[in-house]
């Protein structure tokens, strides 16, 4: 139960904490991450790996290398969403997360099915900072919407 909570905290909060963190030494807009292609390949890594990792047993070295493929995953998935610069507009990225969220629980789903209840509830619990911060975008975009159509009115 505590493995799938700190493997979705690690998607939804340590990676994107590490985006955000190295911004100032990572050149982000380097690394190709189009929102079309990270969104589906990233579900399909997360979900392959969650499944292989909750029903089996790895030796520590193989263990340790499948977090951190898991890891590098979804600093690349976050991409979209936090790279510097102008990237995606704010509706789509709302969008994106908003896609996502339900999309990544999948796997959990997947192991409450196969009989680990609390695994996979544990691990949507894990995963639950990334529909927040999905609904921080969305905010943000729509009190700036509202900003900018109140400006309008104001100079017409």
């Amino acid at each position: 139960m505590v493995h799938m909570a700190m493997m979705g905290l690690l998607t939804s909060v340590l990676a994107p904490v590490l985006v955000l963190a190295g911004q100032r030494f990572v050149p982000w807009q380097r690394v190709p991450a189009s929102a079309l292609i990270t969104l589906p390949v990233f579900l399909v890594l997360h979900g392959a790996l969650t499944i292989v990792m909750a029903r089996q047993e790895f030796p520590v070295v193989v263990d340790t290398a499948l977090h951190a493929v898991l890891l590098a995953g979804a600093m690349w998935f976050w991409l979209p969403v936090l790279r510097p610069g102008p990237g995606l507009p704010e509706p789509a990225r709302a969008v994106y997360l908003f896609l996502a969220a339900p999309s990544l629980d999948l796997a959990a789903v997947v192991l409450i099915i196969l009989g680990d209840e609390t695994g996979g509830l544990a691990m949507i619990v894990g995963m639950l900072p990334l529909g927040l911060v999905a609904i921080a975008v969305t905010w943000r975009w729509i009190t700036r919407e509202e900003r900018l159509a109140q400006q309008q009115e104001v100079g017409a």
